[in-house]
């Protein structure tokens, strides 16, 4: 520290030095801002002056003069001045120096004016002052000192005790206990009590203990005695009120004392006075706080011992010993524990409401320890009804409500009531949450709270507020929230069931958002019943009793279960519900019972119930498969169903279990549309279910009411208030567009998202439980919502398409109601505005109104597809086919008539019950009536509907298709984008589209063959039925179902064909790219043709059948048994086909049965009912003529219309028809790849092949018929003889027992014609033998055949022309390899029906075909088909043969020449040799196939080289079967000259499956046929006579 007086100052004292010094002292006393700083400054200034006069630098009376200049600077100068001698006085005693010490003694010699006496007495060693002369002796100086200090501190003053000095505290006692009613004051009294302890020398603690014990029996007298001992304190040392007060409660700390509540309470109001500390009296207290900790401890671990004895299941022998140490515990328990003095304070202090001290008591104790006895809790409870009473008075009493007013405390220490809601922050809820669960001991005070919680919500939800109050509303809430969470609900728990507490406590939940709401009962379930050991008991109890009741329930005594179920759930419904929901989850027999039980609950359970539900199935430890992966798990089906169930009969709020769904559904999880689907239908009333009767869906066209009668399985009544809560719950929630958008993007999400790792069999179910959810959630919307809530929520089809990614089928579905509920609001605007009546103006009206609907959706639609779509439809079409549905395309008269007639009939039975009362009676009949009346109305409504819908139909119909390329093409683009996506949508829809294709067929519609459009359709299934999941292939089937009934409607009745079909657009049969003349006769499809057509669609189901039941594909089996049982009622109707099917199913039955139980199931159900069905089959011939009369033949030639255009008309059509042909087998390859079905086979060679025939022969036969009818009839018959009879001999030679039948060989090339043969065997007796007459009737007669041989070349040779460069190629090399048979082939096939070329190539190419197949292609090609299909051929054959013998007659009989008979039979030996030289090579080439298959290829070569090997084959095969072969056969031929693709293809397919299943049977049909050729032998001569009477016939 830097000295403060310089050196110079010493040595230039006198001069300026003192001067110096003395301005310093100044200025350092004047510097009052550092007070502490200047003190110490003014020492080490004054020392160093002192201590330059101890070291002799300055005179002694220099320094006195200086220092009595600057003494009076400062008042406490003195004392600073006694200091520095204090210090100089013991450094000089040390120093050896004396001069310095004596220097010393001088210098406060020299100051003694300056400081007292007494002061240096203080402060100088007893020594110093003895040599400064201030004291005689410094050893009786130290003496006497000792004395005094011993009698200060050390020796007591006597007082008189109690007994010592009877009166003067009697005295004491009758002051304090007089009256104090009067004027008398504290100060007066306190006056008197101090001359009493003067007078008689009374202890003045005893004093004090009196006025405590006087005040402690005279607690109202607050007033007087707090101030009393407050001034009696002032004489006291602190410590001692609260000493005594603590030897007070150690008076009573015994085992058997109690301490008084007076004590307690004289205790907290010194504590509330502050007259003494809480922490100083806490100590004088038991128990200590580690003892209660280790209570608090022990009463948990009790409490789990109890759950655990619950849960755990005793057995008797266990049961005794627990009782005996149960009954040990309880003789323990009664030794009375020792008072708990902190909780006796702690309840008076709550009482006088002094909320710090027990606040900061309570904070010592484990929570909720001390609100945990009663006392303690009423006592807190009490304090928060005072201090909430003004605010509740306020705004919590309900409307007419009086309630008993709560009086305020005395005290004014007590916490301040509450005016506002802000105020409850401050204190009440800290009270609240000290007090938990335990607020359950005052239910009053609990509904106060929730009254208040209510209140506060009201002016929350009010948005009047400004910026700054809603923050302080936000805070507030959020308190709210904490509140309930931590008080209210455990307190519920704690209540015994009190429904009351839960109906309030419901009446502020519900102003919750429910998402707070499941939050509260989410902690409540979770985490409140482990937070204390009553909670803990309590939660084991209900668990304990729900196993009890839920044992008993059953369905006859559901009441009284359900009651018991109640009055459990008032106050534990979370743990309730979660222990029903495991049980219903188990045992879904429970749901019905448990539903009925559960009317005895609070509205607030019923919210509970709805958030157990969610959380069970959101649960992720449980599976939603069961283990085998395939299907959905029990439990989840169980909950969904209970979901519905429960929702439906009680008001509960959906909003929750809605929005969950939407974000599982956009998670990407469809499992839980299951309960979206539930809800739907048992709310709303929809059902969607594939199980549907034709009945229900014919009425689900009518309107809302048909649909409510007569549409659902269930009665579908009182739904109304529940759908009103499920549209309620989706509109406020915004979830009614949504839902639908998830579910239709999550279709394909199940394939291509979910379904990864997933068993196809499930993928499938899930895609149709979301697509299904999705038709019964939007039909709910449509037929719920109204206009403009519809129109409002649903964009527009281009924005759900392009935007949404919605499919378009799924968006076009959400959209259609839009256009309905638009076009009717917009007509009846129309109508309302001009008041014409006339059915032309309503149309007109409609039409308009129609148009405004629709163009905008027209022009949405283009953005839909590719441009080049609306070249071959316009997109008014396909908005129109997407828009409508069946209740505008027919009213379904039946079905309203069927439900009139039930009401009818109910109406009887009621009329004709006794027993019902009459007013009852009369109430039931006014009801059926009502709805009678309702039905006739609505079926009124809809005919009037429908009839201006055909209207609108009948104006658009030109505009839709454009067909600008193929009628062909516009077919595809139809069934691709339109039937196709719609049949699978719904059942309705499947009818729908079945119903549309009708209703354009009938509507005349310009380019739109009605004929390709069926012949596609049944053509080949296998693709669209293998694509499909299971119920999609069940409305696939429908639709299929109502195609097949249509058709057979026409095929059943010439009259109605020719009536609907005959002179119809869509049954002309020649296909010109543009245009069409509808006048042409010819051009139509004769009856005759098209039940041959019909046939050919039978069999090609039967054959799609048979590969899908032969693939041993799950789905393709499981799909087409669906389609099967579907279409039982319209096929199969022939015989045959029937068989052949019944065989496939009844394999599948035997293979199925262990491997795939469900296959096995669908298999019997469906062979069950085949069966059934069997009487109604027809032979094949009864189902279309097989061998038409001649009088067809000459039908046909008229129909080209009697000297009509003759040879060139029939050549353009040709060449026209084989154009289109070849164009059709590029768009087959293009539509292949689309899945859609196949169609050159069809268009070309199906249909038109029959009529095709008819032309190709009628114009052959006009040409002849111009040079000489009669000519021309003999050479053709002369040449069908050449075809037929000259082979039979030297065939049957060459190929032994099958030679028979070789007679038919000639007409068809090389070994194909073997083939064919060999499969018509079994049924061509009637041929054979009409062969066997010919040959004797061309014995007799001759005729001329050269002109005929000669025309017929040349017309073949134009037809030849025709034919696309491929097959004229082909032609020409079987015409090289013929040479030697001098043409005749050519002649023979010439002046049959089917066009020349063409029977020729498309052999040939067969044959070419067949090598290729045979040294390239896969082991199992042709003995697939055959195999697989063996049973399908023959008819074909027979159906071929029908087609090319009608020209026949008597007169080209005996016509016939022998030579020519003679010679045709050399060319058949010649042809006979070739053939065998064929056969070698073929067999060359196979061998080297051989090597590569072996087993197969072996059987298939032989059947394919026509050898003898080959009969086998056609032996194998049961008489009933072989007509299916033939119509195999025939199919091929029709199909090779259109395309090698469809063989080629459908040989594929089938390629694998069949080698096995003929071996088998080949043996037992070998024996049938060797007896069938005797009996042929013998039956010639009835032949003959059959023959003639067939001739007379025709």
């Amino acid at each position: 520290m830097a000295a403060l007086l310089p050196a110079e100052w010493i040595k230039n004292w006198e001069k300026g030095g003192k001067n110096e010094f003395v301005q310093l002292c100044r200025a350092l006393s004047e510097n009052k801002s550092h007070d502490n700083m200047g003190f110490r400054d003014i020492q080490q200034a004054l020392y160093e002056l002192a201590y330059h006069v101890v070291r002799g630098n300055l005179k002694h009376d220099q320094a006195s003069n200086v220092l009595g200049d600057i003494i009076e600077f400062r008042e406490d100068m003195p004392s600073i001045l006694a200091d520095v001698f204090c210090i100089l006085d013991i450094e000089t005693s040390c120093l050896e120096e004396k001069s310095k010490r004596d220097h010393f003694t001088q210098l406060v010699l020299a100051c003694l004016y300056l400081v007292s006496d007494t002061v240096l007495k203080e402060r100088l060693d007893p020594e110093t002052l003895e040599s400064l002369g201030l004291i005689k002796q410094s050893q009786q100086f130290n003496q006497k000192s000792v004395k005094i200090k011993t009698k200060l501190f050390y020796k007591q003053q006597k007082f008189n005790l109690l007994r010592e000095e009877n009166e003067g505290y009697a005295k004491l006692i009758a002051e304090l206990g007089q009256d104090l009613s009067g004027n008398i004051t504290s100060d007066l009294i306190l006056e008197n009590i101090k001359s009493l302890i003067g007078c008689f020398n009374l202890d003045p603690n005893r004093v004090l203990d009196i006025i405590l014990e006087v005040y402690e029996c005279r607690p109202e007298y607050d007033d007087f005695f707090v101030p009393l001992i407050e001034s009696y304190m002032y004489m006291c040392e602190p410590q001692t009120l609260c000493h005594i007060l603590g030897f007070k409660f150690k008076f009573y700390q015994d085992p058997s004392g109690e301490t008084p509540s007076s004590l307690y309470r004289v205790a907290a109001v010194l504590l509330q006075h502050n007259l003494i500390d809480l922490e100083d009296l806490y100590v004088h207290l038991l128990p200590g706080d580690n003892a209660i900790i280790e209570e608090h401890k022990r009463e948990i671990v009790e409490a789990k011992q109890i759950v655990r004895k619950l849960t755990m299941v005793v057995l008797s022998s266990e049961k005794t010993e627990e009782k005996e140490k149960e009954k040990e515990k309880e003789e323990e328990k009664t030794e009375k524990p020792p008072d708990n003095q902190k909780l006796g304070l702690l309840e008076a202090l709550l009482k006088i409401g002094d909320w710090q001290h027990a606040q900061s008591i309570m904070d010592q104790m484990p929570p909720f320890y001390a609100t945990s006895h009663k006392p303690i809790a009423i006592a807190l409870c009490q304090l928060v009804h005072v201090t909430i009473e003004p605010l509740y008075r306020r705004v919590g009493v309900p409307k007419g409500a009086k309630g008993s007013p709560i009086s305020s405390l005395p005290n004014k220490r007590a916490p301040k009531q509450a005016d506002s809601f802000e105020d409850l922050r401050k204190e009440v809820f800290n009270m609240l949450c000290y007090l938990g669960p335990h607020l359950s001991h005052d239910p009053i005070l609990f509904a106060k709270v929730v009254r208040l919680g209510k209140a506060f919500m009201k002016e929350f939800q009010s948005d009047g507020s400004k910026q700054e109050d809603r923050e302080k509303m936000e805070i507030l809430f959020s308190c709210l929230l904490s509140i309930t969470d931590q008080v209210l609900l455990p307190s519920l728990s704690l209540m015994d069931c009190n429904a009351c507490m839960s109906e309030e406590l419901w009446g502020m939940f519900k102003t919750f958002p429910y998402q707070y709401r499941y939050r509260l009962y989410g902690q409540w379930k979770n985490e409140t019943y482990n937070s204390h050991p009553l909670l803990v008991k309590v939660k084991a109890q209900t668990i304990d009793r729900a196993k009890y009741i839920m044992k008993r329930l059953t369905k006859e005594n559901v009441k009284p279960s359900g009651r018991q179920i109640g009055k459990l759930s008032h106050s534990n419904p979370t743990i309730l519900f979660d222990y029903i929901l495991s049980q219903i989850q188990k045992y879904d027999n429970l749901i019905t019972p448990v539903v009925d039980s559960l009317k005895y609950l609070t509205s607030l359970n019923y919210d509970v119930l709805a958030y157990c539900i969610i959380e069970a199935l959101a649960n992720p430890e449980k599976e939603r498969m069961k283990h085998d992966d395939t299907t959905i798990s029990s439990w989840l089906q169980s909950l969904a169903s209970f979901c519905g169930a429960v929702f439906r009969k009680y008001p509960i709020e959906l909003a929750g279990l809605l929005q969950y769904v939407a974000n599982q559904l956009k998670a990407g999880k469809s499992f839980d549309l299951l309960i979206l689907k539930e809800v739907v239908q048992k709310m709303a009333g929809i059902e969607i279910t594939e199980e549907m009767t034709m009945e229900q869906l014919e009425a689900m066209t009518g309107g809302e009411q048909l649909k409510a009668e007569g549409g659902y399985f269930g009665q579908i009544r009182n739904t109304k208030k529940s759908s009103q809560r499920l549209k309620d719950a989706l509109l406020d929630h915004d979830l009614a567009l949504p839902l639908c958008l998830l579910m239709a993007q999550q279709r394909n999400g199940v394939i291509f998202q979910e379904g990864g790792e997933k068993h196809l069999k499930l993928v499938g179910k899930l895609y149709d439980q979301c697509h299904d959810t999705l038709v019964q959630f939007g039909g709910f919307l449509a037929s719920n919502l109204s206009t403009e809530d519809y129109i409002k929520r649903v964009p527009s089809i281009d924005v759900l398409c392009n935007e949404f990614h919605t499919p378009h089928d799924a968006a076009f579905f959400l959209s259609r109601p839009m256009y309905a509920h638009h076009i009717s609001s917009k007509y009846d605007e129309l109508k309302k505005a001009e008041k014409g009546n006339k059915q032309q103006h309503k149309v007109h009206k409609y039409i308009t109104s129609c148009e405004l609907v629709m163009a905008p959706v027209h022009d949405a639609v283009i953005s839909l597809h590719l441009p080049k779509v609306w070249d071959d439809i316009s997109p008014q079409f396909y908005a129109t086919f997407w828009s409508l549905t069946m209740y505008d395309l027919a009213v379904p008269h039946s079905s309203y008539d069927r439900e009139v007639n039930k009401l009818k009939v109910q109406m009887k039975a009621i009329d004709d019950n006794q027993e019902m009362p009459p007013n009852k009676k009369k109430k039931e009949k006014e009801r059926c009536t009502a709805l009678q009346d309702k039905l006739l109305e609505e079926e009124k409504k809809q005919l009037e509907h429908v009839q201006r819908v055909l209207q609108r139909l009948k104006l658009e119909k030109d505009n839709w298709l454009l067909a600008k390329s193929t009628k062909n093409e516009t077919i595809t683009k139809f069934l691709q984008l339109c039937i196709f996506p719609r049949c699978i949508f719904s059942a309705i829809d499947a009818v729908y589209c079945a119903h549309f294709v009708e209703l354009v067929h009938q509507q005349k519609t310009p380019n739109f063959s009605t004929l390709l459009c069926y012949d596609r359709v049944f053509s080949d299934i296998i693709y669209t039925v293998a694509s499909c999941t299971e119920n999609e292939a069940s409305r696939y089937g429908r639709f299929l179902c109502c195609m097949l009934e249509t058709v057979t409607r026409w095929h059943s009745d010439r009259v109605i064909y020719e009536k609907e079909c005959g002179n119809y657009p869509g049954f002309l049969t020649i296909l010109r790219a543009t245009g069409f003349d509808g006048g042409n006769k010819a051009d139509q499809l004769d009856y005759e043709n098209f039940r041959h057509v019909v046939h050919k669609w039978h069999y090609k189901l039967t054959k799609a059948s048979v590969h899908c039941l032969e693939t041993g594909e799950y789905t393709h089996i499981r799909n087409i048994l669906i389609v099967l049982t579907k279409i039982l009622p319209w096929y199969p109707k022939v015989l045959n086909l029937g068989q052949a099917l019944e065989r496939r199913v009844h394999k599948i039955c035997q293979e199925e049965k262990e491997k795939r139980p469900d296959l096995y199931a669908l298999a019997m159900g469906y062979s069950g009912q085949l069966k059934s069905r069997k009487p109604f089959m027809i032979p094949e011939n009864e189902f279309h003529h097989k061998d038409p009369p001649a009088r067809n033949a000459v039908a046909a030639t008229v129909q080209n219309g009697p000297g009509g255009a003759g040879m060139p008309t029939s050549l353009t059509i040709n060449t026209v028809r084989l154009e289109e042909g070849t164009t059709e087998e590029t768009d087959k390859l293009k539509e292949k790849s689309q899945g859609v079905v196949k169609v050159i086979n069809k268009t070309v060679n199906a249909t038109p092949k029959v009529t095709t025939s008819n032309g190709n022969s009628a114009s052959n036969s006009k040409i002849i018929k111009e040079k000489d009818d009669k000519e021309k009839s003999g050479k053709e018959k002369d040449k069908e003889k050449k075809d037929k009879t000259p082979a039979a001999t030297p065939e049957m030679k060459a190929l032994g027992k099958d030679g028979k039948d070789k007679p038919k060989e000639e007409r068809a090339n090389k070994d194909d014609k073997a083939r064919e043969i060999k499969e018509k065997t079994p049924k061509s007796d009637k041929e054979k033998e009409k062969v066997k007459k010919e040959e004797k009737a061309s014995k007799e007669e001759k005729s001329k055949t050269v002109v005929t041989i000669v025309e017929s070349k040349s017309t073949a040779e134009k037809e030849r022309e025709k034919e696309p460069s491929r097959e004229r190629d082909v032609a020409k090399e079987i015409k090289a390899k013929e040479n030697a048979k001098g043409g005749e082939k050519m002649p023979v096939a010439g002046s049959l029906k089917s066009p020349v070329p063409r029977s020729e190539t498309s052999e040939s190419e067969r044959e070419q075909k067949r090598r290729k197949v045979d040294t390239h292609s896969s082991p199992s090609h042709s003995s697939t088909v055959k195999d697989s299909l063996n049973e399908l051929k023959d008819s074909s054959a027979k159906h071929y043969i029908n087609h090319t013998t009608p020209t026949l007659s008597k007169s080209k009989e005996r016509e016939v020449d022998k030579k020519d008979l003679d010679k045709s039979r050399e060319r058949s030996r010649e042809r006979e040799k070739k053939d065998e030289k064929d056969r070698k090579d073929r067999k060359r080439d196979h061998s080297n196939s051989d090597r590569e298959v072996p087993q197969d290829s072996t059987k298939r070569r032989k059947e394919e080289n026509g050898t003898t090997g080959s009969s086998k084959h056609s032996k194998s095969e049961s008489p009933s079967d072989s007509p299916r072969l033939n119509e195999k056969e025939k199919e091929k031929n029709k199909s090779k000259s259109s395309g090698k693709e469809k063989g080629d293809s459908i040989k594929a397919e089938k390629m694998e499956k069949s080698s096995s299943g003929s071996k088998k049977e080949s043996r037992h049909d070998k024996e049938k046929t060797e007896k069938k050729e005797k009996r042929d032998s013998t039956g010639g001569k009835e032949e003959k006579k059959h023959h003639k009477s067939s001739d007379k016939h025709r």
